[in-house]
């Protein structure tokens, strides 16, 4: 059944978040999308451009996040989904051949991918609790994404896994924090996908991470990323969990 409201997606431009915003502009959703660089989505504004807003932001940026759902809420009625795309992955040992990791950099992880989807998601749940209710009491649902890194996170990985294991731990104390407000809150741990992440590695490397996957044998694709969420936001019997999309995956 489709509601009044919107969606709003970080790290909407490209890779993981990028295909939510294609599928859910697709099937008729309206979608504001926060980004640092929104520069690739220009031809989907001019396709979609009444429902569709593309806003230039860090989801650590509390005045603009705020300014943008406002907007959005202005324009289309109150937030329905929230879908965390937003993130970085350094890869660097704590000690390696070049020294010390910096505590900046262990910092900057967990600020980007924990602080900055807590934040996005905290003030978007506060404007879906003002919303009026529809199937079942639900007033919205959120998506957060974490990593197959958090639960087995490899040798470089200790400042990616630790922040994603910090967000697939947000999702049950948000979840039965928000249950009496009608909201709905689950993650999604992909394993390896082939986005703008892997990009810079070489062929080979891209290969051989393929080649571990059980089935099937190769990247995930981020349309499939997008329908799980899409999945969640239709099945109002999920929540409080985290959902691997790995294909079986288990890093060595």
């Amino acid at each position: 059944m489709k509601q009044t409201g919107y969606v709003v997606v970080s790290g909407g431009a490209r890779g993981l978040g990028r295909a939510v915003v294609d599928y859910f502009l697709e099937i008729g959703h309206c979608v504001l999308v926060i980004d640092l660089n929104p520069q690739p989505l220009d031809p989907l504004l001019k396709q979609y451009g009444d429902r569709l807003l593309a806003v230039q932001a860090s989801v650590l940026d509390t005045d603009l996040l705020t300014h943008a759902l406002a907007q959005a809420k202005q324009m289309w009625g109150a937030v329905r989904g929230v879908v965390n795309c937003a993130g970085i992955a350094p890869a660097q040992r704590v000690i390696g051949r070049d020294g010390l990791m910096p505590l900046a950099d262990f910092e900057r992880a967990i600020s980007i991918n924990l602080t900055g989807s807590f934040n996005l998601t905290r003030l978007a749940a506060h404007q879906m609790s003002e919303g009026e209710p529809y199937l079942e009491g639900q007033r919205g649902w959120v998506v957060l994404t974490a990593s197959v890194a958090a639960y087995e996170g490899q040798k470089g990985q200790a400042a990616y896994a630790a922040s994603k294991g910090g967000v697939a731990a947000l999702v049950l104390p948000l979840a039965r924090e928000w249950a009496s407000l009608g909201i709905r809150v689950v993650g999604i741990a992909p394993g390896v996908f082939d986005t703008d992440m892997l990009a810079g590695l070489p062929q080979e490397a891209t290969q051989s991470l393929a080649a571990e996957v059980p089935f099937p044998k190769r990247l995930g694709r981020a349309s499939e990323y997008a329908q799980l969420v899409n999945h969640i936001a239709q099945n109002n019997y999920l929540n409080g969990t985290v959902l691997r999309l790995d294909a079986g995956l288990r890093m060595g």
